[in-house]
């Protein structure tokens, strides 16, 4: 279904991605030390979960319009792209911000996982970030869209639980991390604009 170049840089842009702390990094982290490793984990599954359901509503969307008008999803697609252009050009102009943990208050693990889950779901910069992201990787001549769709989404998903769980069961070490790495604060804006233009870019031009 997928081609190694493809499903390879997939998995590498999404590497990229986390690697550069965002909310679900410092939830994972706040949940952790307020109500243990348990409630880092649920919190990490609850946005696993929430990024599953924008997966979902985007390969059905997408997958729709691609059956009703192949012009019409590349329109879509190149919109997508022109999007993470702009998404890309606006980090690496933004200043530097000290990243701040969310304030939460101590609850049990069951609610920490459903507050995640809406706290995902509805975000709309998730759902923009779906609806712009995962088009760039699909071919519908590889096979049908919406299972292509599914596959990379739930990769993202696993992806996505697998790292917020090594931060929560990492706790001590990576706390300690956290608090030095002033640099990825500093550069963060710049090393996400590089991915989200370079993935903009190779949309646009792959087919020249």
């Amino acid at each position: 279904m997928f081609d190694i170049s493809t499903l390879g840089t997939f998995i590498a842009v999404v590497m990229g991605l986390f690697l550069i702390p965002g909310p679900a990094v410092f939830l994972t982290i706040t949940r952790t030390a307020q109500s243990g490793r348990k409630a880092g984990i649920m919190a990490g599954a609850g946005i696993a979960t929430g990024d599953f359901i924008h997966t979902v509503f985007a390969a059905i969307g997408l997958s729709a319009i691609l059956m009703t008008s192949a012009l019409a999803f590349n329109i879509v697609k190149f919109a997508g792209a022109a999007y993470l252009l702009y998404m890309g050009i606006r980090a690496m102009l933004e200043k530097p911000a000290d990243p701040e943990m969310p304030k939460v208050s101590p609850v049990s693990s069951a609610s920490v996982y459903g507050q995640a889950i809406i706290a995902e779901v509805l975000n709309p910069k998730t759902a923009l970030f779906f609806l712009a992201f995962l088009p760039q990787f699909i071919h519908p001549e590889q096979g049908a869209a919406i299972i292509q769709f599914l596959v990379l989404g739930l990769i993202f998903v696993f992806m996505s639980f697998t790292y917020t769980t090594l931060i929560a069961v990492g706790m001590g070490p990576l706390g300690r991390l956290v608090k030095r790495i002033s640099w990825i604060g500093r550069w963060s804006g710049k090393i996400v604009g590089t991915i989200y233009i370079a993935l903009g870019l190779k949309v646009a031009f792959q087919n020249q």
